[in-house]
């Protein structure tokens, strides 16, 4: 007869194993409908949309960040972009103050409230039906914004769409890591486009139509993750939320350990204290597939991590110590069919990104450094949580 343990184990691989034959069932029932685009495209219609860059010490990226905006395909007189300095301590105003001669860039300086702060600030200024946001520390592609505008342009229903974000330049093994992490983000998004279900709608340049402002309220803090509240907030009220997966923008990343665990514990944090602000929707047949299964999906990962991480806490503490703890067929058959699909999930991401199918080892260290670090930061987040402290933003 198993033990409470084990079947705890098995109900846990079970659902990590349905969540990703979920995801590609939805990608085989769906794959004629991904669309990635290699040539210019035109719209019958260039609505006005306002970008805003908020700034906090980002003066080695920001002017690249601003550059990239200037060279989108879409024209200029329907192009506004607000640059906003919120209290920088180094020489960002500087930087960003130079741009203030083009005639579709505004330039901002406030004391530092945060990055919805800062949003927020460009949001009372806009006048265009369009808004959107592009993090200093990232880099749009020429033909992102077009690609992006026109999905609006098909479906008057969709509210917001976001783009694949994906490595800039990744030059060490923690980089590698990442940037397999991000196909694989490139593609969980697309699925949940498909679903109806996404719970991010990050900073690098995701496009809202403003009325979403104007009819649920500004940006909110939410625990430095106001891109994941929006969109919870944005699917609570039935707000079509959609993925565009050929409108690459390119992000810098952490390049240390130290400096990647901060982020994905804030990251982790905001989505468990996000969840627990909008618990009243979760296992709601109205909300949807957002309530029905991210959420859930979410909260399970985190349990099935936290699971194996005290099991092997345990595990050390009582000398039996054996590679992932798993001593039968079955249950190894489970795990490595869980890391083939993940395998799968990082090539279609790839080749949404850059045409590519080819394995890498990318992929390596990918399973390296996030099955050491991934336990730590969640069972942090959770701690913390728990004991009310919300971690730094850097």
């Amino acid at each position: 007869m198993a033990s409470i343990a084990d079947t705890i184990f098995y109900i846990l691989l079970f659902f990590s194993v349905y969540v990703q034959v979920f995801f590609l069932v939805t990608l085989l029932e769906n794959r004629k409908k991904i669309e990635i685009r290699k040539e210019k495209i035109k719209l019958k219609h260039y609505p006005a949309v306002t970008i805003v860059v908020p700034c906090w010490n980002e003066e080695s990226t920001v002017y690249k960040t601003v550059r990239s905006l200037l060279a989108l395909n879409y024209p200029k007189n329907k192009l506004k972009i607000f640059l906003v300095d919120d209290g920088s301590t180094d020489n960002t105003w500087g930087v960003i103050s130079s741009f203030a001669k083009y005639s579709n860039i505004r330039v901002f300086r406030k004391e530092n409230g945060g990055k919805h702060a800062a949003l927020n600030l460009g949001l009372e200024h806009a006048d265009t039906p369009f808004f959107g946001c592009l993090d200093a520390d990232s880099f749009a592609h020429p033909e992102s914004l077009v690609r992006i505008m026109s999905f609006f342009e098909r479906d008057s229903f969709i509210m917001a769409v976001a783009p694949s974000v994906t490595v800039a330049d990744p030059d060490n093994y923690i980089g590698h890591a990442q940037r397999a992490e991000y196909f694989m983000g490139v593609y969980i998004k697309k699925m949940l486009g498909f679903l109806g279900a996404i719970n991010v709608t990050p900073g690098p340049l995701t496009i809202f139509r403003k009325k979403v402002f104007d009819d649920l309220g500004p940006y909110r803090k939410a625990y430095n993750t106001e891109d994941m509240e929006i969109a919870y907030r944005m699917q609570k009220h039935h707000y079509k939320i959609e993925h565009c997966p050929d409108a690459y923008v390119y992000t810098n990343i952490p390049k240390t350990i130290k400096k990647l665990f901060k982020q994905r514990l804030r990251w982790i944090y905001g989505f468990i204290n996000n969840t627990l602000d909008y618990k009243e929707v979760l296992f709601r047949k109205k909300y949807g597939n957002f309530s029905l299964f991210t959420l859930p999906t979410g909260i399970v990962s985190i349990a099935s991590i936290g699971y194996l991480f005290w099991k092997i806490i345990y595990q050390i503490v009582d000398f039996t110590y054996s590679l992932f703890f798993i001593n039968t067929p079955s249950s190894i058959f489970l795990v490595m069919l869980i890391y083939g699909l993940v395998v799968v999930s990082m090539l279609f991401g790839r080749w949404m990104v850059e045409g590519n199918w080819r394995p890498s080892f990318n992929m390596v260290f990918y399973f390296l450094v996030f099955t050491a670090l991934a336990p730590v930061w969640i069972m942090k987040a959770v701690y913390q949580t728990v004991i009310g402290r919300a971690p730094n933003w850097r």
